[in-house]
């Protein structure tokens, strides 16, 4: 790709984040809200110390809440068209859009789903303040733990279908993906600070909440950019007035 090509390809996967992100924002403020409401409900029950709110809930709920999805989705959309730009092609036979879903796909499972397993988000009034710094890290040392693996397995399938044939050959990388992070798991410190009398069923809808944001996200993201690179990569050739097809100019 030249780079105008992929300037351009750049510019429609930030937008495309952006229209992804409206996606999110609407799940998360229709399905998550009503969980972290609770859940600050819950901790004023439960706290006998009274802080000053700084920033309203109503603010954080509304313009805070829509603020952080859109720059999460237009970042992220711009990363994900850059790495697009490199994967296709080198994936296997895959169209712009096909790409851009397996893409997706991949990138929610190493960036969100893999480290949610094994640290999953939790509402607020879960988690000791001064442990936010080790779990920070733990996460995040599982997300870049996950994407490079997800990258070594890639590479793994691409020379092991040489011999194999291009099923087993992703059978056998992903199953060597999915031994390391069990191994990962395992060896990783667990991090358990719920409550005792705090309500199951409310961390699993937060929980659940938080799995739907990222899985609209990013499936939304998907759909949207494919359509995008398929139009600009593949451009449907115009037609004259006369109803005769005129080659498109490149």
């Amino acid at each position: 790709m030249n780079s105008a090509t992929v300037r351009n390809l750049l510019v429609r996967g930030m937008l495309a984040g952006l229209g992804a992100g409206v996606l999110a924002l609407v799940v998360a403020y229709v399905l998550g809200e009503p969980s972290v409401n609770s859940a600050i409900g819950f901790e004023e029950a439960h706290s006998h110390e009274h802080e000053m709110e700084v920033v309203s809930r109503t603010l954080q709920s509304t313009a805070g809440l829509a603020t952080g999805v859109l720059v999460y989705g237009v970042a992220f959309g711009g990363i994900a068209a850059l790495a697009f730009c490199f994967a296709l092609g080198r994936v296997g036979r895959f169209g712009p859009r096909a790409t851009a879903l397996l893409l997706s796909g991949t990138a929610l499972l190493a960036v969100y789903v893999v480290p949610f397993l094994k640290y999953p988000a939790n509402p607020p009034s879960v988690g000791a303040p001064d442990t936010i710094g080790k779990r920070t890290t733990l996460y995040f040392l599982m997300m870049v733990l996950s994407v490079l693996l997800a990258v070594a397995a890639t590479q793994l399938g691409k020379r092991l279908a040489l011999g194999l044939g291009t099923w087993w050959a992703t059978v056998v990388a992903v199953a060597a993906f999915v031994v390391v992070i069990g191994l990962a798991y395992q060896f990783l410190p667990v991090v358990n600070e719920v409550p005792k009398d705090f309500p199951a069923a409310l961390l699993w809808r937060f929980r659940l909440s938080a799995l739907a944001v990222q899985a609209v996200l990013w499936g939304g993201f998907g759909l949207l950019f494919g359509e995008l690179a398929e139009r600009q990569l593949h451009p449907a050739p115009a037609r004259a007035s006369s109803g005769h097809t005129v080659p498109a100019s490149n």
